[in-house]
């Protein structure tokens, strides 16, 4: 494990692999690093690998009060530590993360941009989001509901039935989750309504490669008007895979799109 230093102060741990261009991966809802881990060992047998601990995560730091810009360069300070410009990979709402950062001045660092399934709603093939989600979940912090927050996050956000998250609740990992819970607040402030914001996403003339699993339609259609907004992207579907998605999977796209 490395450490880097952010603009603001805030030291980010990292852990280094492999030889060849280097590869940065943006992940960790609800987890660490080693979320990636599998993929980032994939990865490392054809690239330099930077597998990172967003701000308040794993073994990072977290310096108040949280935005955007923060973890903006954060990801900055990695790309830096890469030698100065690096491919970025980024899963779920990490996606929308990596895509703020190459809307916001990162573009000119990124050297090709992948995204698994970011996660907006774009349409009725889901419930929306509630609109004081992000307020319901500080709502829960303060009243030491950690539970509820991760719940809140699984039912509202990602769209799982009640039923299923009830049996979640009862399951091993569950107290890991719930420890990560504050940095939901965070994910919910990186994903605002939730919609696409088309017009910032239109800036973004990174070469971008955007893949869904085709298991959950929602994440079809989100990724399918990703594509569509940004000006240089390409599409691509790993049939049968779920948003959970196998690194075995996943490496062969991202190992084909990067050297190409």
């Amino acid at each position: 494990m490395s450490k880097v230093t952010s603009k603001d102060g805030t030291t980010i741990a990292f852990d280094q692999s492999g030889k060849g261009p280097a590869v940065v991966l943006v992940g960790g809802i609800l987890g660490d690093r080693s979320q990636q881990a599998p993929l980032a060992m994939l990865l490392a047998e054809h690239f330099t690998v930077f597998n990172y601990d967003r701000r308040g995560h794993g073994e990072s730091g977290d310096t108040p009060p949280y935005a955007v810009e923060r973890e903006i360069e954060d990801l900055e300070a990695l790309i830096e530590e890469a030698g100065g410009s690096a491919f970025v990979y980024g899963t779920s709402g990490c996606a929308v993360l990596a895509l703020e950062a190459a809307a916001h001045g990162l573009a000119s660092n990124i050297k090709k941009l992948a995204l698994w399934e970011p996660p907006y709603i774009i349409d009725d093939s889901r419930p929306p989001a509630p609109r004081d989600y992000k307020a319901q979940l500080t709502e829960r912090l303060s009243s030491g509901q950690r539970g509820d927050m991760v719940e809140l996050f699984f039912t509202k956000a990602v769209g799982l039935p009640v039923e299923f998250v009830a049996q979640m609740r009862q399951a091993p990992f569950w107290p890991a989750q719930e420890a990560f819970a504050h940095t939901l607040i965070y994910d919910a402030t990186i994903m605002g309504d939730f919609s696409l914001p088309t017009e910032r996403m239109a800036t973004v003339t990174v070469p971008t490669l955007v893949i869904d699993g085709g298991e959950t339609p929602w994440l079809t259609h989100a990724a399918q008007a990703v594509a569509d907004a940004l000006p240089n992207a390409q599409r691509r579907t790993l049939k049968g895979q779920p948003h959970n998605i196998a690194p075995e999977a996943l490496a062969p796209a991202l190992v084909e799109f990067f050297k190409t």
